[in-house]
């Protein structure tokens, strides 16, 4: 039997998946983002927290959900009250990276793969405005959707046991930042100085799902110039509100 979305489903006793579909596009993702919103303001007091994924919800609840049922169809009304078709309010930030060949572990095997050169690469990445699907694996690790396709590598056959901080990599068909120094497996093309979570700031990540990126190539010499003005707090992200 086909499942009719969304799709509600218990998820121990204190939390509940929503799925909204099967396909990941970014009008998916706008309703999930959408009703996350929403439920998160309707039933603040109730819940521990909402996670998105590009199509589904996680809510975590305070306390054991004594009847899911019930609580199946309390989520259906809000969802069916939530304004699916208004635009979200979200900003767009333009993050520096450097590609050069010592953070670019695997631009030559992306270049060699996909038949690119370096500058080509560096383009193709530096174009598009991401979408920031969802944030995980580790806290502030942004999951970017809008890869140009001539960009698209499976990840690594065998994970780095370390990957530095501030890694931007390519995984398929998304590219992302690694927030700290962390094992993992995507393909690194360069490094970006932007401290993308911090725990004594509220909220410890500045960029929310939902929001856009833009990077800009940056020559090691401003890269380092962006540390020491992080380091002394004199650097200011760039950001606008946007209009999609």
């Amino acid at each position: 039997m086909s499942k009719k979305y969304p799709f509600f489903s218990p998820m121990g006793d204190k939390a509940i998946l929503i799925e909204f579909g099967p396909e990941i596009s970014e009008i998916t993702l706008q309703k999930v983002l959408i009703c996350k919103k929403h439920i998160e303001i309707i039933r603040s007091k109730e819940i521990v927290e909402v996670i998105n994924t590009y199509c589904s919800l996680l809510i975590t609840y305070v306390c054991t959900i004594e009847n899911v049922y019930n609580e199946f169809l309390a989520l259906k009304s809000l969802i069916s009250e939530a304004d699916i078709g208004k635009n979200i309010n979200s900003k767009l930030y333009h993050i520096p990276v450097c590609y050069e060949e010592e953070f670019g572990l695997d631009l030559y095997l992306l270049a060699s793969q996909n038949k690119l050169s370096i500058s080509e690469i560096i383009d193709l990445h530096t174009s598009p405005i991401y979408t920031v699907c969802f944030i995980g694996f580790l806290p502030g690790f942004l999951y970017l959707g809008g890869l140009d396709k001539k960009l698209i590598i499976s990840r690594r056959s065998t994970p780095r046991m370390k990957v530095e901080k501030g890694a931007v990599g390519i995984g398929e068909n998304q590219t992302g930042i690694y927030p700290k120094s962390s094992p993992g497996g995507w393909q690194i093309i360069g490094n970006s100085p932007v401290n993308f979570f911090d725990k004594k700031e509220l909220p410890p990540c500045q960029i929310l799902a939902g929001d856009k990126v833009k990077f800009y190539s940056v020559k090691k010499q401003e890269y380092l110039a962006i540390i020491d003005e992080m380091d002394n707090s004199n650097f200011q992200l760039k950001s606008e509100n946007y209009v999609g």
